[in-house]
């Protein structure tokens, strides 16, 4: 009797407790290197205090070839790869419905808003536009996310809520079950799809009731501190950063006032993003008493700035390097209002990256190093293609459609005119690998039938073809090489998609939850998150999980 009682007693002492709290950060475009790059001007409460108390994995890479937004937030929620996950590209096209898709798009559902609001006035990122009044919801993610068996394993018990200025940013993490919100750039408000609601909860319509985007407005993105202690100091205006709607390109970044129409876009190009979206994190936290279950809760939060700064101006920028060290606070804040409301050691916070950041081509050049942009636009007047246009005899139209990293060939045209298509694919992969910038082509004939060679292009290629829905031809770039006119519209500073180590590097930080800070080099995956997650709480794996469990967190 005496031994068992010992025996029930050291269980006691020496069992943890599952977290009351996941709270999962994904920094979209956070090279994994950029958070030192930058600390030095940091303070005590965000990355600083991740690097003394996480466990920080500091050689973590995407093992795919098409590193896009989408893509990258999917693998984080399902532990899998695009190949099975299914979200291969922020665009694909459907050859059944004869157009481009969104990856998230549901024509089954509407966006939920009083004023039939429709989030699409975006111009940096004008793919979210070809969803047009579609409502959003994760139907097109093929497997389960962690979110997912969360909730399968405490019977819908855990409260899961995902948030972003991006829809796919908070759609993807909340999985087929939970909760998303993300700003839209109509009204300024956080908004949702009917998948989700019939109607917004009170405490949506009081959040957004405050119209806190109107604290902007006649204000400017100033810098933090004063400019001197600044690494780019002396760079706040080189040619190569986008003047993007007149938001300048040197400090102060004007918001304007309400008769400016990109008001809201401004937002989402500056801190102000990040702040608003951690605003309305803690509203989430608060009202719907995150944190205080018998469950673990799930809170995904994705801040969108770090991309959009880094497009419009580069991650060796003046601007990029203020955004960095206002994310810091902004972090700070999160982490001490977690503090304050469930408690860090009840909470686990694991933090990463969706992709990483290449350099603007314009400051590669400057240091010598060889880096350029291509226009696929104009591939369609290269000789070569006309020949092969004139061979097949099928005029201007082989070419269906192109979105990065997939070329789509006319297949009702090819077969009327009775030609092979693994033949077309061939030749016309052949031709453009010709084209000044391409690194590799592969058709989807070589890789559905798997005749590769074993090498890392090919590997990367391979994880990322979905026979569905990837194109007929795969196009990777030169390395520092990007293309800049996909919808017509302006050049960007920097574009991140490709399978080289700038866009696959990632942090991947666990924090909180007693962890002792440690630093981890052996070589990991983003997609080893989930497993973790769910290893952590005693769940099976996501349904096409395919990461394996990184057992320093658990050793803890």
């Amino acid at each position: 009797m005496l031994l068992l009682a010992s025996t029930l007693l050291y269980a006691t002492e020496t069992t943890v407790l599952k977290p009351k709290l996941i709270l999962q950060i994904t920094i979209d475009q956070l090279r994994g290197d950029l958070p030192d790059k930058y600390m030095k001007n940091m303070g005590e409460g965000g990355f600083r205090w991740l690097k003394s108390s996480g466990i920080w994995y500091k050689n973590a890479h995407y093992t795919y070839s098409n590193t896009e937004t989408v893509v990258g937030h999917t693998t984080l929620a399902t532990g899998t790869i695009p190949a099975i996950h299914g979200m291969v590209s922020n665009v694909w096209y459907d050859r059944k419905k004869k157009r481009l898709v969104y990856n998230i798009e549901d024509k089954h559902y509407h966006i939920l808003s009083k004023n039939a609001d429709i989030d699409d006035s975006t111009e940096v990122d004008s793919s979210q536009a070809l969803a047009g009044t579609d409502g959003r919801s994760p139907a097109n993610i093929m497997v389960s996310t962690f979110s997912d068996e969360l909730s399968l394993f405490t019977n819908e018990k855990s409260k899961i809520f995902g948030v972003s200025v991006k829809d796919r940013g908070a759609v993807t993490l909340a999985g087929h079950n939970g909760k998303a919100f993300w700003f839209s750039k109509t009204s300024g408000e956080f908004i949702t799809s009917s998948y989700y609601y019939d109607k917004y909860p009170s405490w949506v319509k009081k959040f957004n009731d405050q119209h806190l985007a109107e604290r902007y407005l006649n204000k400017s993105w100033t810098l933090m501190y004063d400019k001197t202690k600044y690494m780019f100091c002396n760079s706040d205006d080189n040619p190569w950063e986008e003047d993007y709607a007149h938001f300048g390109r040197v400090f102060p970044h004007v918001y304007g006032g309400k008769d400016n129409k990109y008001f809201n876009n401004f937002l989402t190009f500056s801190p102000a993003g990040d702040e608003l979206t951690l605003d309305f994190a803690k509203a989430i936290i608060d009202n719907e008493k995150m944190g205080q279950h018998d469950v673990t809760d799930y809170l995904a939060i994705s801040f969108s700035s770090t991309d959009y700064v880094g497009h419009i101006f580069g991650p060796s920028s003046l601007e990029a390097e203020d955004n960095m060290l206002r994310l810091d606070k902004t972090l700070a804040s999160l982490f001490k209002y977690i503090d304050k409301k469930v408690g860090l050691d009840n909470t686990l916070i694991v933090l990463s990256a969706d992709h990483g950041a290449p350099e603007a081509p314009g400051y590669l050049k400057k240091l010598g190093i060889a880096a350029k942009w291509v226009a696929p636009l104009k591939w369609n007047k290269k000789p070569s293609l006309k020949r092969l246009e004139k061979k097949f005899g099928v005029g201007q139209k082989l070419i269906e459609a192109f979105f990065p990293p997939y070329l789509y060939l006319n297949h009702t045209l090819i077969k009327e005119k009775g030609l092979n298509l693994a033949e077309v694919q061939k030749d016309v992969a052949k031709e453009i690998m010709d084209i000044d910038g391409i690194a590799l082509t592969i058709t989807s004939t070589e890789m559905r039938n798997n005749t590769l060679p074993n090498t890392y292009l090919y590997n990367a290629a391979l994880k990322n073809f979905n026979a569905k829905r990837s194109g007929d031809i795969l196009i990777l770039f030169e390395p520092h090489c990007f293309a800049n006119d996909m919808d017509g519209g302006a050049i960007m500073a920097s574009n991140h998609g490709g399978p080289w180590s700038y866009d696959t590097f990632v942090p991947v930080i666990f924090a909180g939850y007693h962890l002792e800070g440690k630093q981890v080099f052996r070589a990991i995956k983003p997609n080893d998150i989930a497993p973790t997650l769910s290893a952590i709480i005693d769940a099976k794996s996501p349904s096409g999980a395919n990461g394996d469990i990184l057992q320093e967190v658990l050793k803890h």
